[in-house]
């Protein structure tokens, strides 16, 4: 098993991408420990791992509280032995479709100090534990909208950037104590759709031109794509799985195109 006797916080671990990955991370020998603003959700990942013979704890936790975060990151460290790997899925509800002309600064601004502000707190509050022992990953996430242009999405692709370059840069902080850092950058999400906030983001672009938000990622696959599809939660659970196992030692501070070619580096 590639996380075999590895702890793994998931930040947003009843979310679609959080719950994927932290079944991913069970599957392959990790003991996962979801932290979320819903118990009710968490538990219900917890449970789907336990019944799979895999090791879950929940904790409800808000990810944009410093003290919360770095009290759970302890308790976690302090009954576990330690913290091997960390990932921020946290999904934050913003605004998209709205022109630039009609944006207001708040809901350009929300995005970019919600996620920005997440991630820090959380790696920080991780990366205390992991320069400790020596090693660990962080993986953060983040969107196309990092490198894309276009209308609609200003807040989210100025986050998405954000997070990216944040990455890179804890890369450099955090390498020489053996800790890596990879961004996941996966394209919308299909089948996540029913179970995360994506419906709601997408819904001011969907509206904006007159379809629905599956109609609208079913075109974006079809003409945005190389692959002609967009990616699966499956697909980028395991790739997570796999860059934060020792397969992947020699990978830091890199940026995963997991989006079938909606972007080419």
């Amino acid at each position: 098993m590639l996380l075999e006797d590895k702890n793994a916080v998931i930040y947003g671990g009843g979310g679609a991408i959080g719950g994927a990955v932290a079944r991913a991370f069970a599957r392959e020998g990790a003991k996962v420990f979801l932290a979320g603003p819903t118990l009710a959700k968490l538990e219900n990942v917890a449970r789907e791992i336990s019944a799979a013979g895999g090791m879950a704890e929940t904790a409800e936790v808000d990810a944009l509280d410093e003290k919360a975060i770095d009290e759970h990151a302890d308790a976690v460290a302090a009954s576990a032995g330690g913290i091997d790997i960390a990932l921020n899925a946290v999904g934050i509800l913003h605004v998209q479709g709205t022109p630039f002309a009609e944006l207001s600064f708040e809901d350009y601004s929300h995005p970019i100090t919600a996620y920005t502000r997440t991630h820090f707190l959380t790696a920080k509050a991780v990366a205390r534990h992991m320069v400790k022992q020596g090693s660990g990953v962080i993986l953060t996430l983040s969107t196309p909208g990092s490198r894309l242009s276009g209308p609609g999405f200003m807040g989210n692709g100025v986050a998405s950037a954000a997070i990216e370059a944040f990455s890179r840069i804890l890369a450099g902080e955090l390498g020489p104590s053996g800790v890596r850092v990879v961004c996941l950058r996966p394209d919308a999400i299909p089948e996540a759709v029913p179970s995360s906030h994506t419906r709601e983001v997408f819904g001011g672009i969907a509206a904006r031109i007159g379809t629905s938000v599956e109609d609208m990622l079913a075109e974006r696959a079809r003409t945005a794509t190389l692959l002609k599809r967009l990616p699966t939660l499956a697909e980028v659970a395991d790739f997570a799985a796999f860059v934060a196992s020792d397969r992947a030692s020699a990978m830091t501070g890199a940026i995963a195109n997991l989006t079938c070619g909606s972007l080419v580096d």
